[in-house]
């Protein structure tokens, strides 16, 4: 993409920074991650070098907005660009809410509409049988590790939480009597999830390894299997232990969303109410869990097998 080159003093001191200011205001690591990467292509676009931390945002003004918004829409998806534009509008606050741009300036720049458009989302669900064999593989690992690894698995299936929500719990969270887990999702908004069945067996046979000592649910293991700390894993952690499993138990790979994705689906499928899916979820709003829901295609499935094409094929 071309760049929209505006020139702009840098900020040197992250107080005066209004996308400082405002990252510090988001309430989840992951999102601070996000949207500071989607800063910095904004940044990019705007200056030479510019990046998301050194980049003087109270400069920004509407015809620069527009701009990037057209530049954007040639190269990524209109999920991405919205995603984009909210941390541009999120920082322009925080740039008018400290004083460093005015509020003429900002409101015309923010007046910039998202670009409509509506995409598949990406990623799979997991079929049954590569549920099976990954529970199976953690299973059949005695090491610590694998006791770990396969409580793990069957709470992000069974319970649909995404990998910072795993990494976050700590012993407390969870009653070994009644399988209540508190979980605390984005914008540190607190859920109960249920663990049951097999689930609640994997964690079981964890919480015997792991011990009564307070600290973090999920713990690190080594490589001999030891038990390093009682402090929380990485959500990068999750990812890799994930990736790892998969490849041995020759499942195609999957991201750790892919885990919630499919308990969203598998639930739907088997007829809970999309509320109460939505509930467990975690999510916001009933039009985010519909995302998931595969029972509108598999219905245009069945419709399009009605119509019959006359062709048998060459000998």
């Amino acid at each position: 993409m071309n760049k929209i080159i505006l020139q702009s003093k840098v900020v040197a001191r992250l107080d005066q920074n209004a996308a400082a200011i405002y990252l510090t205001s988001l309430n989840s690591e992951s999102g601070r991650r996000t949207m500071k990467q989607a800063l910095n292509v904004c940044a990019g676009l705007l200056g030479n070098d510019a990046n998301a931390i050194t980049f003087d945002w109270s400069q920004v003004r509407f015809q620069h907005v527009t701009a990037i918004r057209s530049k954007l829409t040639e190269v990524y998806k209109p999920a991405s660009v919205n995603k984009m534009l909210a941390a541009l509008r999120g920082v322009l606050r925080s740039a008018w809410q400290s004083g460093y741009m005015s509020a003429e300036d900002f409101h015309k720049a923010a007046s910039v509409k998202g670009v409509k458009g509506e995409t598949l989302p990406a990623g799979r669900e997991l079929t049954s049988g590569e549920i099976s064999a990954l529970m199976a593989e953690c299973e059949h690992d005695v090491t610590n590790a694998g006791a770990r690894d396969a409580a793990i698995v069957g709470l992000m299936y069974s319970c649909g939480l995404r990998r910072e929500e795993v990494v976050t719990l700590d012993l407390a969270d969870y009653g070994t009597e009644d399988g209540r887990l508190v979980v605390r999702g984005k914008g540190n908004k607190e859920r109960l999830a249920w663990i049951t069945g097999g689930a609640a067996r994997a964690m079981a046979d964890w919480l015997t390894v792991r011990g009564e000592d307070p600290g973090a649910l999920f713990v690190a293991v080594n490589k001999s299997g030891r038990m390093s700390s009682r402090e929380h894993m990485t959500p990068k952690t999750i990812y890799t232990m994930l990736a790892k499993r998969a490849t041995e138990a020759g499942v195609k790979s999957f991201s750790p969303h892919d885990m919630r994705r499919t308990f969203v689906s598998d639930l739907l499928d088997a007829g809970a109410d999309i509320t109460t899916v939505s509930r467990m979820a975690g999510h916001a709003n009933v039009t985010t869990t519909s995302r998931y829901d595969r029972r509108p295609e598999d219905a245009k499935r069945k419709a399009a097998s009605l119509l019959h094409v006359p062709y048998a094929g060459r000998a």
